[in-house]
């Protein structure tokens, strides 16, 4: 690996992904800085954490699409490291390796700087297991789950319910129902970044047999089903922010809401994935923006 560029590298790990996993940290920990219980430390290593995973996926991606062939001209994404050539598929596995024990480390000294209760250390051991093999298997394996339109419910469980509540569970040793809601908006906004990429590629994605959930449903239903997840996440943000009857400061995700509802009609009138392809970027704003803006209000009020 050691003649590859470090450029290619930070391609292949994709920073403009990135950002999911820091919105899921931030959010989980912003709303645990209410509690007395709150610890930076934890924070951080949960953020490093997450990125790690985030990381991960996207080299695994990277290497299962290329190995499947469906990284090929006919793909309107960016031009992946294998697909360029730039990286062969052993040494990608190698860099999958590193990324997977460096993840154990960052997991390791997080549940033990969190926890020192065996039963939430195994638990979350438990759970980071899972989370890397969900990384792995989403595109790599005989049976990837990512080609089986399961990707929108993965990004939701990671990137939502145990990005969100997990990092709250590890600020404060217990679960409160009420953060369900941020975790769900923010896991149902990582779903629009997957459903964009989706929408993008959805004509090679069906030749090449990886039936995501848009290539089921069609492409209307799957602008149709793009307005649902934005307006389910605002919604979600909402109803928080009215059961903690939250002081004004509290709403100030819903300055996010003119660029969600602009990118939306965007993604509703593009006729095909070419005119969807530069709307990656514009959700990838709505969704570090809109939970920035909640995690701030909540901690000001």
């Amino acid at each position: 690996m050691s003649s590859i560029t470090l450029s290619t590298w930070l391609d292949a790990a994709r920073p403009k992904t990135l950002p999911l996993a820091i919105a899921c940290i931030l959010c989980g920990s912003a709303v645990a800085a209410q509690t007395d219980r709150f610890s930076i430390t934890v924070t951080l290593l949960a953020l490093v954490t997450a990125l790690l995973l985030q990381i991960l996926s996207n080299l695994a991606n990277d290497y299962g699409d290329a190995v499947k062939g469906t990284d090929n001209d006919d793909r309107l994404g960016p031009k992946r490291a294998i697909q360029q050539g730039l990286v062969t598929t052993t040494t990608m596995k190698k860099a999958m390796v590193l990324n997977i024990v460096l993840t154990i480390l960052s997991g390791a000294a997080l549940v033990l700087t969190a926890f020192d209760q065996t039963a939430d250390i195994l638990s979350f051991i438990g759970l980071g297991a899972l989370a890397i093999v969900a990384a792995i298997c989403y595109t790599v394996g005989n049976k990837p789950y990512g080609y089986r339109g399961l990707g929108d419910l993965s990004v939701l469980i990671f990137f939502g319910w145990l990005g969100v509540a997990g990092t709250y569970y590890l600020q404060t040793g217990s679960l409160s129902s009420a953060v369900l809601l941020p975790a769900t908006a923010c896991g149902l906004l990582a779903v629009g970044v997957l459903n964009i990429n989706n929408l993008r590629d959805i004509d090679n994605d069906k030749a090449c047999g990886k039936h995501t959930l848009v290539v089921r449903m069609g492409p209307r239903w799957g602008r149709m089903y793009h307005q649902v997840l934005l307006t389910g996440a605002f919604g979600c943000f909402a109803l928080y922010a009215m059961l903690e009857h939250a002081p004004l400061t509290g709403w100030l995700f819903i300055l996010a809401l003119p660029l969600a509802i602009k990118h939306g009609k965007a993604v509703w009138s593009s006729p095909d994935g070419e005119t969807v392809r530069p709307m990656m970027a514009d959700i990838v704003k709505v969704a570090l923006l809109t939970n920035c803006l909640f995690a701030i209000g909540v901690l000001v009020s």
